[in-house]
């Protein structure tokens, strides 16, 4: 026990953080067959008899990205008491699992208007459940952000982590229809999303990179907002302002970065003609890294 003190892992703190893993686990739980219930199906027997390769994809990014948003939960420090660290932790990560399931949701109706993703997903299109899954990661690794932004537990933070949120989810948004601009343009205006819906993988994979990484230069604005959760206007206009300018900085980094990493190579013939799901993978690898390396150097 002396030894665990020398470090500052005390009794109080080892039952604190076995309180916040219980809850963890509970609610990683609930997420999983969260999965199943929302497209009315079993998750057992689509994981398990099925085999439903999609399910699978789209149930591991919503467990992952729950995952992403209990590290913004659990701070490692000791709480006034137990009480107060089990509400703490149930309220931040239910709230998480809910932005999530909403952030999936607006991502459904309004950004993939054009076609089914739940009647895709159960069906098995893989390149669906892959766009599905890098949804709800770049949507957790925002909501993480503003977590570790927000301070104390009071309906004004909720207010303004729900805002950040809401500006988090409308650049998701533009990114798509900007993506979706440039594959027609190159493609004689072809819909990236029936691209999706016909099993383009190649372009799943890319697309989630980009919105990836999105989130990860997302992320940097945490370190520029001063936390003030009654100003409600100036967190909005903050967190906009700056991720509007994160997006058009991470843009140009991507274009000028690929041009060198992946010289001599036509990307656009690779991924969308050709399929090549190797090359998007380098893009996607390329453009988290860029976006993990722009975000240390701004924190």
């Amino acid at each position: 026990m002396t030894l665990f003190q020398d470090f500052g892992i005390t009794p109080e703190l080892i039952t604190i953080l076995a309180i916040d893993l219980t809850i963890a686990v509970i609610l990683l739980t609930l997420m999983r067959y969260l999965q199943g219930w929302s497209v009315s199906v079993n998750s057992s027997k689509e994981l398990a008899e099925r085999d439903n390769f999609a399910f699978g994809i789209s149930t591991a990014g919503a467990v992952a990205a729950l995952g992403i948003v209990l590290t913004g939960a659990i701070t490692g420090a000791a709480a006034p008491s137990y009480l107060t660290e089990a509400i703490g932790m149930s309220a931040y990560g239910l709230f998480g699992l809910i932005l999530i399931k909403f952030g999936r949701f607006l991502h459904d109706k309004i950004a993939l208007n054009e076609l089914d993703k739940n009647q895709q997903i159960v069906k098995g299109n893989v390149s669906v459940a892959i766009v599905d899954a890098s949804v709800a990661i770049a949507t957790a690794i925002i909501i993480r952000a503003v977590l570790l932004w927000a301070e104390d537990l009071t309906i004004d933070t909720f207010i303004a982590i729900f805002s950040a949120f809401a500006i988090s989810q409308l650049m998701l948004v533009l990114l798509t229809r900007l993506r979706e601009k440039r594959f027609a343009s190159r493609n004689q205006d072809s819909s990236m999303q029936q691209a999706l819906a016909q099993g383009h993988t190649a372009v799943a994979i890319r697309h989630a990179g980009f919105m990836i990484a999105m989130a990860l230069s997302f992320n940097a604005a945490s370190h520029f907002i001063l936390f003030n959760p009654t100003a409600y206007v100036t967190n909005i206009i903050g967190w906009l302002v700056f991720s509007i300018i994160m997006l058009v900085v991470l843009t140009l980094l991507l274009f000028v970065i690929k041009k060198l990493v992946l010289a001599r190579i036509n990307l656009a013939d690779e991924v969308e003609r050709q399929h090549n799901i190797g090359i998007a993978a380098v893009e996607m690898a390329i453009s988290i890294a860029i976006a993990l390396i722009l975000t240390a150097l701004m924190a």
